[in-house]
């Protein structure tokens, strides 16, 4: 499903980005540049985040609190 239409971001750019170590939506603007024209993305964007970091195996929610 595409996340960012400005973009073209999809949730499963999403879900890699969390898995390679993103865990804000900084770091998803960094990589992906998600949010940074109309930001309607946004919302939608932290959703998968969220979703990606309880369902990534690597994730330690621990290490970033």
């Amino acid at each position: 499903m595409y996340v960012c239409i400005c973009k073209g971001i999809t949730e499963q750019q999403i879900r890699s980005s969390v898995a390679q170590g993103a865990s804000t939506m900084r770091d998803l603007y960094r990589q992906l540049e998600v949010g940074s024209q109309c930001g309607k993305c946004v919302c939608t964007a932290r959703q998968v985040l969220s979703s990606s970091q309880i369902e990534c195996p690597s994730y330690d929610a621990t290490a970033v609190a």
